[in-house]
């Protein structure tokens, strides 16, 4: 099995620059630190719990796109003959997945965002039929390759060994960051990769909430319940996307679509990252945080929302959180539960069972967080 780290991936997400591709130095400048070794090593160690590794034979790239972080976890690998410079690039990754493929690999598992995954599909042009499986580790991963959570993917990997699986096609999404960055989602699909398909072990790709009329004036009685069941004193960490946006232009805010935003004393701060909600918020009882999971994907936390960071988490609380989708969104979730993935095991189990869902004007539905 081929593996590789993007050591940058998801770098630009507590930051709140909404992607890491050709950001990593102002990433770094804002204070942010990698975040894809120890995803790479979550991964590593759950493929050595499931006693995995003594029937793989891994093959990697040196230093800390591959080497590292086996080390770390306690494995060995053959490691690949060639070089990088200290601060990788996309030339890497598709040196790396090439030599793989040279070397006869019955998988690539890479841990990185849509942007490494477009990089591996670029490398594999002459080799399409070759599995491969991404460790989420980027910001958004609209793309459907990604598995649910690094160790999601390592169960994966075992259901592939004892060939209980099925190759699929995946697509590839390529969001446009710059425009992400103006408020603006530009997605378009790149192209297709192979890889082994588990239900319920994947997200699938995105989905765009469709702008009709019926679907807008759902979004509006799900945002006007939730208006009229807001404490006027209190704080409010508004997550990115459409049904949060119909809260604040109930509100008479302006707010970013695909941003975060901190609404408090009848004001609003655009545009937030981790270190400014927590240097903003004084009273965490009386914080609340409304969030609307990723079409199709189901994903409440941890997907283009990581500003809302663990710790975050940890002083809000879950009875806390205010979850919003229509029912046409939750119809189209994949099944049918909501998902997360903050990169703390802890805060995900804090997070687990069942969360109220406002789905209408004054209509909840239980789901259940995974």
């Amino acid at each position: 099995m081929g593996f590789l780290v993007n050591p940058i991936a998801g770098m630009g997400g507590r930051v709140g620059l909404k992607g890491t591709d050709g950001m990593s130095k102002d990433a770094a400048a804002l204070g942010a630190k990698p975040v894809a070794p120890a995803r790479a090593v979550d991964f590593l160690k759950r493929l050595k719990e499931l006693e995995i590794t003594t029937r793989i034979d891994l093959v990697t790239c040196p230093g800390i796109m591959g080497s590292d972080e086996v080390t770390e976890a306690g494995l060995r690998a053959r490691i690949l003959p060639m070089q990088h410079k200290k601060e990788t690039s996309a030339d890497d990754t598709k040196s790396a997945v090439k030599l793989m493929a040279q070397h006869k690999v019955n998988l690539i598992a890479f841990v990185g965002g849509d942007g490494t995954a477009r990089d591996v599909l670029d490398a594999l042009r002459d080799a399409e039929s070759l599995p491969v499986l991404g460790v989420p580790s980027g910001v958004k991963m609209y793309s459907g390759i990604f598995a649910a959570s690094p160790r999601d993917a390592a169960d994966i990997v075992g259901d592939f060994l004892d060939g209980s699986t099925q190759l699929t096609d995946f697509e590839v999404m390529d969001a446009d960051e710059d425009a992400i960055r103006s408020d603006r989602l530009r997605v378009s699909l790149y192209g297709f990769l192979k890889g082994p398909y588990v239900p319920m072990r994947f997200l699938g790709s995105k989905q765009i909430s469709p702008e009709t009329v019926d679907e807008r004036e759902s979004q509006e009685a799900v945002a006007r319940f939730i208006v009229e069941e807001m404490n006027p004193v209190a704080t409010y960490i508004l997550g990115p996307g459409t049904t949060t946006k119909c809260v604040a232009d109930l509100l008479g805010i302006e707010k970013t679509l695909l941003g975060v935003d901190l609404y408090q004393h009848k004001t609003v701060v655009k545009d937030v990252n981790e270190q400014k909600i927590l240097h903003a918020i004084k009273d965490w009882n009386k914080t609340w945080i409304v969030l609307s999971p990723i079409g199709r994907q189901g994903m409440l936390l941890g997907r283009g929302n990581q500003q809302i960071s663990p710790e975050i988490m940890r002083r809000v609380g879950k009875d806390h959180i205010i979850v919003a989708a229509t029912k046409s969104k939750i119809q189209g979730i994949e099944g049918g539960v909501l998902r997360i993935d903050t990169g703390d095991p802890e805060v995900d189990k804090m997070l687990r069972g069942y969360i109220r869902v406002a789905t209408e004007y004054r209509e909840w539905r239980l789901m259940e967080i995974v």
